[in-house]
C-alpha cells in the first residue's frame, strides 16, 4: 500500500490555488518526495508532514517549475539538522540544473551539516526495499534524461491463521520462516512446507508517477495493469496542437493512456491556469470514467483491489 500526498499541482507558475509541482509518496517508515517546485517546504509544513526522514527526493526533469523549491528546502534543513543524509535522484541533465542551484546559489562553497547525494539514474530498479523498489522509466518531454517512477510493491502468498491453528504450529519462529517460504520442523518434529499455510500468490501493488509528458506509446508497458497512474493533464483537447509544441500531454490524451494501459485509477496533475478544473475532469472521464483532478493536500490510498 502507498500513499500519496500532493503538495503542489499546478503548472508552469502558481495559482491560487495550486503550488507548483510535488508530490510526497509514503510506504510504512519510507517517504519520497518526487519534484519540488518553489514552495513545497511550506505545503509540507501545511500539509502537518514535517520534514523527518525526508531525504530521498526523486526528480523528472531539470525544468525550474519542478526544481525551485530544492533551494529554500535545502537552507531550512540546513538550519534545522533535522536529517543525516539527502540523496537527489534524476536524470544527468536534471542533476546537472540541481548542481548548479544548490553549490552556486544556496551553498556557495560551504558545507553541509549532513550527507548529501546527487544520484544519477537510468532506466530500470534503482531503489530496492524489503517490500518494495523503485524503478526509473524513461519519458519524451523537452530536452534530455527525463524520467517518470515505477513503484513496485513485491508480491506475496498471504499466511493462513486458520490452516496454522489446524495444524498445530505455534507462534513464534515457526509462523515467521513458513511466512518467509521457509520450510520448518516443529518441536514435536514435524516437517510443515510453507504451501500447507499459505494461500494463492497475490500481486503487490503497482503505482506510477509522471512528471511532463511528451508522448505515451513508450509508457504503456510500465503503467500496464497499475492500481493508480498520476500524470500530468496541463492541455485540453482544444489546444492539443500547443501540448504538442510544448511537450505537454491533454486530459484526454492522459485518460487514453489509462485505457491502453489498463489502469485501475487515474489521477491528473499539473494543471494550467487557464482552465476550469470541471472541463479537465470531464474531457478525461469521458475517456477513463475513474479519473480523479488532484487538488493541493489530497491524500490517496493506493492499494492492491482485494
Amino acid at each position: 500500500m502507498f500513499e500519496l500526498v500532493f503538495l503542489g499541482t499546478s503548472a508552469s507558475a502558481p495559482s491560487i490555488n495550486r503550488n507548483l509541482p510535488s508530490v510526497l509518496v509514503k510506504h510504512d517508515e519510507f517517504r519520497f518526495l518526487i519534484d519540488c517546485g518553489e514552495g513545497t517546504q511550506r505545503q509540507i509544513l501545511q500539509a502537518g508532514i514535517g520534514f523527518k526522514r525526508l531525504n530521498r527526493i526523486l526528480i523528472t526533469h531539470g525544468h525550474l517549475d519542478h526544481i525551485l523549491g530544492l533551494a529554500g528546502l535545502l537552507s531550512t534543513l540546513l538550519r534545522w539538522e533535522t536529517i543525516d543524509n539527502l540523496e537527489i535522484y534524476g536524470g544527468k541533465a536534471a542533476l546537472s540544473r540541481v548542481h548548479d542551484l544548490i553549490y552556486g546559489v544556496v551553498l556557495r562553497g560551504n558545507q553541509t551539516s549532513f550527507n548529501l547525494a546527487l544520484v544519477p539514474i537510468e532506466e530500470g530498479v534503482f531503489i530496492e526495499e524489503g517490500e518494495f523498489n523503485i524503478t526509473a522509466l524513461p519519458v519524451q518531454h523537452r530536452g534530455p534524461d527525463n524520467y517518470g517512477y515505477l513503484f513496485q510493491e513485491k508480491g506475496r502468498c498471504p499466511f493462513l491463521p486458520e490452516k496454522a491453528e489446524e495444524l498445530g504450529i505455534p507462534s513464534g519462529p515457526w509462523r515467521r520462516d513458513l511466512v518467509n517460504g521457509k520450510a520448518v520442523t516443529l518441536p514435536d518434529g514435524r516437517k510443515i512446507q510453507p504451501e500447507q499455510v499459505l494461500g494463492e500468490y497475490k500481486a503487490g501493488t503497482r503505482m506510477v508517477v509522471l512528471g511532463d509528458v511528451a508522448e505515451t506509446d513508450s509508457l504503456v508497458t510500465y503503467c500496464d495493469q497499475a492500481d493508480a497512474l498520476v500524470t500530468e493533464a496541463t492541455y485540453l483537447e482544444s489546444e492539443a496542437e500547443m501540448a504538442q509544441q510544448f511537450g505537454h500531454m491533454t486530459a484526454r490524451q492522459s485518460a487514453q493512456l489509462a485505457v491502453r494501459a489498463n489502469v485501475k485509477q487515474l489521477i491528473l496533475t499539473h494543471l494550467s491556469r487557464r482552465y476550469r478544473e470541471r472541463d479537465i475532469l470531464a474531457e478525461a472521464q469521458a475517456v477513463f470514467p475513474n479519473t480523479i483532478v488532484a487538488r493541493d493536500f489530497d491524500t490517496f490510498t493506493i492499494k492492491k483491489d482485494e
